[in-house]
């Protein structure tokens, strides 16, 4: 099958582009407005840019009401925010605050959790969630869509502080992500868990490169600069 997006002529009952590129990691992100009201979203086209110094992305759609979200909003306004990583656990309360609340309402007690007192930032943590990023805002993107949500803001920000829960760092020093068990999104209303993990050694098909590992680990600082 082919189809171009502009015309949409796939055939299918339900558009695919979304589930072509998963798991897609939730960017469930935390912010203060202005007044003081905390807000919590989740998004699921949300990455990593890079890791010295550590970056991470939020592509934030556009309401149905042509408005910018309230995310974006405060994010701006306040130039922080937190990402909280969304667990299976917590996959219920998450979908709680995927809805459209007022801007007056706090979604950490519309979904019944718990505020964390962030070290850096204002915004409070998801104290439920087992790893979360303080972040310090860097700049937005503005992309122009089609439709009435099909505009986006791209996010920009600059991780300045991470918690990581002890009870999730096993003996040999890596993050246990199966006991953790993350949510993904995949397409339609569709998740999906991480319940296994392997591992692959980088290839010396082009021979042996240091710099190779340390940027999958993304410890190029730690271990020395690669130049």
């Amino acid at each position: 099958m082919f189809y171009e997006p502009d015309k949409n002529n796939h055939g299918l009952e339900r558009p695919p582009f979304k589930s072509c590129v998963v798991p897609r990691a939730i960017g469930w992100i935390s912010t203060m407005s202005s007044e003081g009201v905390c807000n919590l979203a989740p998004y699921s086209q949300f990455t990593n840019l890079t890791f010295d110094p550590p970056y991470v992305l939020i592509s934030i759609n556009q309401g149905y009401r042509q408005n910018r979200k309230d995310t974006t909003e405060n994010i701006e306004q306040t130039g922080e925010f937190v990402y909280n990583m969304v667990t299976y656990d917590l996959r219920e309360a998450m979908n709680i605050t995927a809805a459209e609340f007022m801007p007056e309402v706090d979604e950490f007690e519309a979904a019944g959790l718990t505020k964390a007192p962030s070290t850096l930032v204002k915004p409070p943590r998801v104290a439920e969630s087992p790893i979360q990023f303080e972040c310090r805002y860097v700049q937005t993107i503005r992309l122009p869509g089609e439709g009435r949500c099909g505009t986006c803001d791209l996010i920009i920000g600059k991780v300045i502080g991470v918690h990581i829960k002890d009870e999730f760092i096993g003996e040999d020093g890596k993050i246990d992500i199966v006991k953790i068990k993350p949510l993904a999104r995949l397409g339609y209303s569709d998740y999906t868990t991480v319940d296994h993990t392997f591992e692959i050694e980088p290839s010396k098909a082009a021979g042996i490169r240091d710099d190779l590992a340390l940027g999958l680990e993304g410890a190029a600082r730690t271990m020395g600069r690669i130049k």
